[in-house]
């Protein structure tokens, strides 16, 4: 869990860094962290974080878990992701009540029916986008948490897999949907990625091949203390750029690690100065050598969805 620059570049600021266990899923990690983390930002009454998540989050567990943190959220759905309408009156008649409302499939558009709100601009290259709102909406496991599922189209995007042109949202929150900033809170969320990247690439963060979890727990404890620090140098030194780097650019994570050498020397460190030990005695004789323990391997299965019966 990180927070999230305004610009989308590889400056986060990393609050939480927990692996997730075999008996886990990214929702209930997810769902426990918002819980201890969002009441100690301090926030008053009237201002709510806003938690920005990608589609692994788009699921009733989640919500159901996260329903009582008090922030907001903006989850990408998938595009064949099925909602319902809030249930219909009693009609009187015997049988069992509805439950849900009629089905709104974000892939079927005969079941979408006009937008409740609607809102139509450009981007920042000028390009047009249309951002489509439908209120009201659940998911078949959490049907007393509503939202706001959100349509953003962008006519200037590649429509490929990678730039989109139609794009699914699910807004969770006590305010309604920011139409109009729908699509720039969700583009901030690639700073995730590119944090990682940086951390992967020059912190070394998955380079460590240690034999038990709660060692690698510490190595990303020690990771994430590192790109913090380099959050909190940036101010501090001036970004050593190579030659071929432009000076236009605006200063990357890498730029000000090349600089953290004069802060070192300043600050300095309480370890002593080590002293030479010569050759090594190597491994001593007569100890056995045990091989490393092994854990068992938890395959965690793809849910397969449930076929639904057809009607005759």
């Amino acid at each position: 869990m990180v927070v999230l620059p305004q610009v989308p570049s590889s400056w986060t600021i990393l609050l939480s860094h927990r692996r997730i266990a075999s008996t886990q899923t990214a929702g209930q990690l997810g769902a426990e962290q918002l819980r201890e983390l969002v009441p100690r930002l301090g926030l008053s009454g009237s201002e709510r974080a806003i938690v920005v998540a990608d589609r692994s989050y788009g699921n009733a567990p989640f919500l159901r878990e996260s329903c009582e943190v008090a922030c907001d959220k903006l989850i990408r759905l998938a595009k064949n992701r099925v909602l319902y309408r809030p249930a219909p009156a009693r009609t009187g008649k015997r049988g069992a009540p509805c439950k849900d409302g009629p089905r709104f499939k974000c892939d079927a558009p005969q079941t979408h029916g006009p937008p409740d709100r609607l809102w139509e601009g450009q981007d920042e290259k000028g390009h047009r986008v249309l951002v489509e709102a439908w209120e009201h909406l659940h998911l078949k496991q959490a049907r007393d948490i509503e939202g706001t599922v959100i349509r953003v189209t962008r006519f200037g995007a590649a429509d490929s897999q990678r730039d989109p042109r139609v794009s699914w949202f699910l807004w969770i929150g006590q305010a309604p949907a920011p139409l109009a900033a729908a699509w720039s809170l969700y583009k901030r969320r690639y700073s995730h990625e590119h944090g990682y990247r940086f951390q992967k690439q020059d912190l070394l963060w998955d380079q460590p091949r240690l034999r038990t979890p709660e060692r690698f727990e510490r190595w990303t404890l020690l990771v994430a203390a590192v790109q913090n620090q380099l959050v909190l140098a940036r101010p501090l030194v001036a970004a050593v750029r190579l030659p071929w780097e432009s000076s236009t650019r605006p200063v990357t994570p890498r730029q000000v690690r090349r600089a953290m050498a004069g802060i070192l020397v300043t600050v300095g460190t309480p370890a002593h100065t080590p002293k030479a030990r010569g050759k090594s005695p190597g491994w001593p004789k007569g100890r056995v050598r045990t091989p490393a323990p092994r854990f068992p391997v938890i395959k965690k299965p793809t849910p397969v969805p449930k076929k639904r019966r057809k009607r005759a």
